[in-house]
C-alpha cells in the first residue's frame, strides 16, 4: 500500500485514524443521531448505493444519518462529489485496533456492505458490538463460487456472520447458501443497478457531442489492459476494428475510457498516432477540433458520456475479466456489444439477450463488424438500443426492496 499510489492515499484513515471531519459531520446531524455505515467498494459500488443512501436516510427519517467508506482512491473521490466528504472515509484494515476506532467513533446501528465485500475482522467486530450486517447487491462470480466451496469449513463461517444477504439473482442465492451461508438469512433482491438513474448531460458529454459534430459516436467504456491469453489490450483491439476495412468509408468518432486512472497514460500512447483528444485539455473545446479519437481520463464522467453513444462497447469483456455493466449504456436506449467474457453480469447480460438487445462478439474481427452494422443500419441499431432501455426499465425497484430489508433488519435487532 505504501508503493502503490492507487492505496497509498488515506492510508492514515484506513490504519484506523478517524478523520475530524467524519466526526464533525456526524455531530452535525445531532448530538442524538443514529449511523447507518456503508461500505462501497469502488466507482460501481458507489454509483449502485447513489440512490440507496438518499432512500434509506429518507426511510430512517429525523435523528439518522448514513456515512459511506470506500476502499479505492477512485471510488473515495466520487463518494465525496456524491454525499459529501464530511460523511465519506476509507475502510479501515481488518485489524482489531483499527476497526475497533471506527466503532467506537460511529457507534453505527447497522452495517450495510455492497456486493460481497467481506472481511473477517469486520464482521467479528460487528458481533460483538451486537451491530447487524447486511449484504446488499451481493453476487458470487464463477471464481469466487469455486474457491468458496473448496474453503467452504472456514468460509461459511464468515457468511453466517452476515444477518442479511440480498442476492442479485436466484443463482447468486442458491450459491450463497451452498456455500454456507443461513438459509433463511438469503432473499432475493434484484440488482440496484438496473435503479441507477441516468445523470445529467456533462460537460465532457457536451465538448464530445460538439467534437463529433454529424459523426456517430462510439463509446467505449470501461475498457482493461491485455490479460495472459490476449496480446493487445482492449483499447488496441477497438483502434484496429476500428480503422479496419470494414469501417472505410464510415465515419465516426471514438471515444475510450479506460476502467482504471494509472491507465491513462499507457492509452494516450496507443492513441498518439491518431489526430486524438483528451478531456483533460478541452477547455474550451476549440482546442481539440479535428480529433477523432478522444480519451476520457477524468472520473465520474462515463455514464453521462453514454448518454451521447450513438453505440456502446462495455469493456473487460474482450480481456478474461468477467465485463463489466451492460445497464449503463442500455438505459439511454443504446445498442450495446460486449466480448465473450461476461461472467461478472451474466444474468443481466442473459436478459438482454433474451430480449435481442445486446450483442456478443468474440474477437477483433467480429467486433468490427457488430459495430459497422450497427453505424450502418441505423434502424436496426435503434430498435435495439430501445429494446435494452426496456429491460432495463423493467427491472427497476431493487433499492425500495434493499431499503425496506434494511429497515426492517435495524427495527429488529433494536428490539
Amino acid at each position: 500500500m505504501l508503493t502503490t499510489e492507487r492505496y497509498r492515499e488515506g492510508l492514515r484513515e484506513r490504519l484506523g485514524f478517524v478523520p475530524r471531519r467524519l466526526t464533525e459531520g456526524v455531530r452535525g446531524y445531532g448530538f442524538n443521531t443514529r449511523v447507518v455505515w456503508v461500505h462501497a467498494v469502488s466507482v460501481g459500488e458507489v454509483l449502485a448505493a447513489s440512490r440507496l443512501v438518499g432512500e434509506l436516510e429518507a426511510a430512517l427519517g429525523p435523528g439518522w444519518g448514513v456515512v459511506v467508506s470506500t476502499t479505492t482512491k477512485t471510488g473515495q473521490a466520487l463518494a465525496r462529489e456524491r454525499f459529501g466528504a464530511d460523511q465519506v472515509f476509507y475502510m479501515p484494515l481488518d485489524f482489531a485496533f483499527a476497526v475497533r476506532r471506527y466503532m467506537r467513533a460511529l457507534k453505527p446501528a447497522a452495517l450495510v456492505l455492497m456486493e460481497s465485500e467481506l472481511w473477517p475482522r469486520m464482521l467479528h467486530e460487528c458481533g460483538r458490538a451486537g451491530v447487524p450486517v447486511a449484504v446488499v447487491n451481493a453476487r458470487v462470480s464463477d471464481r469466487s463460487f469455486a474457491r468458496g466451496m473448496r474453503v467452504r469449513a472456514v468460509w461459511g463461517w464468515v457468511l453466517r456472520r452476515v444477518s442479511l444477504w440480498l442476492a442479485q439473482s436466484e443463482e447468486d442465492a442458491r450459491r450463497l447458501v451452498a456455500m454456507g451461508a443461513r438459509a433463511d438469512a438469503v432473499k432475493v433482491g434484484g440488482n440496484l443497478k438496473y435503479d441507477v438513474r441516468a445523470p445529467k448531460v456533462s460537460r465532457v458529454a457536451r465538448v464530445i457531442k460538439e467534437l463529433a459534430g454529424d459523426k456517430p459516436i462510439i463509446v467505449a467504456g470501461s475498457t482493461l489492459g491485455r490479460d495472459a491469453e490476449k496480446t493487445a489490450s482492449e483499447e488496441e483491439m477497438l483502434l484496429r476494428a476500428w480503422g479496419g476495412d470494414q469501417f472505410e468509408g464510415i465515419a465516426s468518432f471514438l471515444v475510450l475510457a479506460p476502467r482504471h486512472p494509472e491507465r491513462f497514460a499507457e492509452v494516450e500512447k496507443a492513441i498518439f498516432n491518431f489526430p486524438f483528444a483528451q478531456a483533460t485539455n478541452c477547455e474550451p473545446p476549440d482546442e481539440c477540433v479535428g480529433s477523432e479519437v478522444f480519451l476520457l481520463d477524468t472520473i465520474g464522467d462515463l455514464a453521462a458520456v453514454y448518454g451521447v453513444a450513438d453505440v456502446a462497447f462495455v469493456g473487460g469483456s474482450l480481456v478474461e475479466r468477467g465485463g463489466h455493466n451492460p445497464l449503463e449504456p442500455a438505459q439511454f436506449g443504446i445498442p450495446v456489444v460486449m466480448g465473450p467474457s461476461f461472467e461478472n453480469f451474466r444474468d443481466i447480460v442473459a436478459k438482454m439477450q433474451a430480449a435481442n438487445a445486446i450483442r456478443i462478439v468474440q474477437d477483433k474481427d467480429e467486433l468490427e463488424t457488430a459495430l459497422t452494422v450497427l453505424l450502418t443500419d441505423r434502424e436496426a441499431a435503434k430498435a435495439m438500443g430501445e429494446r435494452g432501455r426496456k429491460v432495463f426499465e423493467e427491472q427497476q425497484g431493487a433499492t425500495g426492496r434493499a431499503v425496506e430489508a434494511v429497515v426492517a433488519m435495524i427495527a429488529g435487532a433494536k428490539s
